[in-house]
């Protein structure tokens, strides 16, 4: 007896995967789960039919290959301690979760995707044996929730100015290979740049959390008042706990579209708020690295 899997039978199977106190099965004739074993509805692969096998070890992987894959450094490194804490792996997994919203939303979209994607396998090899053509994979889920989990609004310098200058101090910026000193020194230079450009031409945009928490930024201005076609970014900044969910990538692609459409036709990042850490973001978004720092041609 076939069945048809539908968005909410997939729905209702994940979850009964995951219930290890209690085995279900799927009646073909009502196209739902029951409880297997139970009244008669033993598995016979005719009528009912067991959910593909799922146990912990399983779970374990799944979170596992999620936290290998992401970006986020203190997210990360909490996780992976709550994978190796022992006893009460998924729950400590979750409560770790607790503290990171949007990463949170962002594993559940993974195992849902990763999940069904099991679920499509089991379900194919089913209708093999029914002599039915094998359906298409499930499509792969659009990663990109980064406009789902934050706001992104037009740089203003009288109301965002302020903002910026409390959420990135010397500490947000601080290279730990550096002595103290330098690290302020650098950031004396960061915010002499960011503070002496001119308020009126400086563009850009601000990030913000759905819990309005600052998120990151990013600024630019003309290299020089008699040189508009050259713009330097004046700041560029996510913080720790945001980075990684692709705030750094969304906010220069908006900020370059921005440049572009105004004619602009070089963009300058210099070495004192381009650290080691944004080498790989800046390159993936087109920049070259030159000595001072990082240069993009809007012309290309």
């Amino acid at each position: 007896m076939q069945f048809e899997l539908t968005d909410s039978l997939i729905d209702d199977i994940i979850s009964a995967m995951e219930n290890q106190d209690v085995e279900y099965a799927v009646d073909a004739a009502e196209g739902q789960l029951v409880i297997s074993d139970s009244d008669g509805h033993i598995p016979d692969d005719d009528q009912y039919y067991s959910l593909p096998e799922w146990g912990p070890s399983d779970g374990f992987e799944l979170r596992e290959d999620f936290v290998n894959n992401l970006h986020s450094p203190l997210a990360r490194e909490e996780l992976q301690s709550a994978m190796h804490s022992g006893r009460g792996v998924f729950k400590n997994f979750r409560n770790v979760l607790k503290s990171y919203p949007e990463i949170d939303k962002r594993w559940h979209i993974f195992k849902h995707r990763s999940m069904s994607a099991r679920i499509n396998e089991w379900y194919n090899s089913l209708r093999e044996i029914w002599g039915l053509e094998k359906l298409d994979q499930l499509p792969e889920s659009d990663e990109s929730l980064v406009h789902d989990d934050f706001s992104f609004k037009e740089y203003d310098s009288a109301a965002d100015k302020k903002t910026i200058l409390l959420n990135i101090t010397a500490g947000a910026c601080e290279d730990q290979s550096l002595p103290p000193e330098v690290n302020e020194a650098f950031y004396g230079l960061w915010k002499s740049n960011f503070e002496g450009a001119s308020s009126e031409n400086q563009t850009g945009y601000i990030c913000f959390s759905l819990s309005d928490e600052f998120a990151g930024c990013i600024t630019a201005s003309p290299l020089l008042q008699n040189q508009e076609l050259i713009v330097m970014i004046t700041s560029l900044f996510v913080p720790e706990q945001f980075r990684g969910l692709g705030i750094g990538t969304e906010l220069i692609d908006m900020c370059i579209t921005r440049l572009k459409n105004c004619g602009k036709k070089w963009v300058l990042i210099p070495n004192t708020i381009a650290p080691d850490i944004l080498q790989p973001l800046l390159i993936r978004t087109g920049f070259r690295k030159i000595n001072s720092g990082y240069l993009l041609s809007l012309g290309e």
